[in-house]
């Protein structure tokens, strides 16, 4: 079974009418502004996980600033699951620092939406401040057992719209202060990963964590697979296209000449997150 577990869709309102949310809103005018930054639908990804040969795929929306748009989004992100059960996933998302966020999660997951995320802070990145205010989600996704999925990058290279000023630090903080959370770090982590080379503490802390692949034909070469393998070991590694942003054959392509294994390549494509998604998902017997 192949599982993207990254990918964003939004409602026709957001679609048709962006630039009526850029005041409001300017982490998406950031991230939205230019018409090349792809807004789709659930039929979209739906037309393009039949032509890539996806069978699931994780869906969520944006961290909107505010709670009505947040809503909305979910509920589509609702909507969109109960319309195609058997190929989407879903995930709600919010502005963590929304005093409706923990209501907002606590609504979607009694409405049958697996996790929390992509979250992100793409004007402060991760202060101390905003992750002692996760506490009430990390303890409802706790409670119900599910993951959350935080939006990392790297904090050096060439500067793209929605790259965070974010220390790895302040990611390192942020899984530190919730060690019993299963957290997925996209974007590799920011780099993060590369510190499952140190001894102890950090080795020992990466148990519940686990990183996505979502742009990474933009960020790194295909070594980043092999050496992943070698530093955190293939279950902790996640296949998650940031579709719209890129189609999931590049990733394919770049993983079958980066030298894993068939059985590996068979975990990053849909068993680690099959496992990590729990037992509805996950079969013994992959597709």
């Amino acid at each position: 079974m192949i599982i993207d577990f990254h990918t964003h869709i939004f409602p026709p309102a957001f679609r048709n009418g962006r630039k009526g949310y850029f005041i409001e809103e300017p982490s998406f005018k950031l991230l939205y502004e230019s018409p090349k930054s792809r807004l789709v639908g659930m039929r979209d990804l739906i037309a393009n996980m039949d032509e890539e040969g996806i069978h699931k795929s994780v869906i969520f929306g944006f961290p909107w600033k505010t709670a009505d748009n947040f809503r909305r989004h979910n509920d589509y992100i609702i909507e969109s699951v109960q319309a195609e059960p058997n190929r989407l996933l879903g995930l709600c998302c919010f502005d963590p620092r929304s005093r409706e966020a923990p209501n907002e999660a606590d609504r979607c997951l009694k409405l049958g939406l697996l996790g929390v995320g992509e979250l992100a802070i793409y004007d402060t990145g991760f202060s101390r401040e905003i992750i002692a205010a996760l506490k009430e989600i990390m303890e409802i996704c706790s409670m119900n057992d599910v993951p959350i999925l935080i939006h990392t990058n790297e904090p050096v290279g060439h500067g793209y719209p929605g790259k965070q000023p974010l220390f790895l630090g302040q990611i390192y903080d942020l899984i530190k202060a919730y060690p019993s959370n299963r957290i997925v770090l996209a974007h590799w982590g920011g780099g993060l990963l590369f510190y499952g080379l140190m001894k102890n503490e950090v080795r020992s802390l990466f148990k519940n964590v686990w990183f996505d692949t979502a742009a990474s034909p933009f960020l790194y070469s295909n070594d980043i697979y092999s050496v992943s393998e070698q530093i955190v070991g293939s279950e902790k590694i996640i296949f998650g296209s940031d579709y719209p942003l890129i189609k999931p054959s590049r990733y394919f392509n770049e993983m079958e000449t980066s030298g894993l294994s068939t059985q590996t390549l068979v975990k990053i494509k849909g068993i680690n997150a099959a496992r990590l998604l729990g037992p509805k998902i996950y079969s013994p017997n992959p597709i």
